[in-house]
């Protein structure tokens, strides 16, 4: 099953998204914040990052940039804002606009589990 690396720095959503992805079966660690989050990015071996993109300090796009500039620049990235738009040229795979629903987040996600897997 995919390793999934989930940032955000609400911890309402991070707790119920970990919840979600691990009873649905997948590996899953959390960051509250986008040096957190990078830092387990780069510590870890991550099949999917999905990050909050409006976070204090380092954002979602510092978060996607890095992972672009990184020794593992193909790894798939999942986006949510509530301002989706502003993020449709970015170098995310998704954008998903909150609130969303878990069953399209599972589509995704299980949609990229043969690509990730392959690798």
């Amino acid at each position: 099953m995919l390793n999934i690396l989930v940032i955000d720095d609400d911890r309402p959503v991070l707790d119920m998204i970990q919840s979600a992805l691990t009873t649905a079966g997948f590996e899953v660690e959390i960051a509250s914040n986008g040096q957190e989050g990078i830092q387990k990015f780069e510590d870890g071996q991550f099949d999917l990052v999905i990050t909050d993109m409006q976070m204090p300090g380092i954002d979602g796009r510092g978060v996607v940039k890095h992972i672009r500039n990184s020794a593992k620049p193909d790894t798939p990235t999942i986006g949510w804002s509530g301002t989706p738009w502003l993020f449709e040229n970015s170098e995310l795979d998704s954008v998903f606009k909150k609130p969303f629903s878990l069953k399209d987040l599972f589509d995704f996600i299980l949609d990229l589990s043969p690509k990730a897997l392959a690798n």
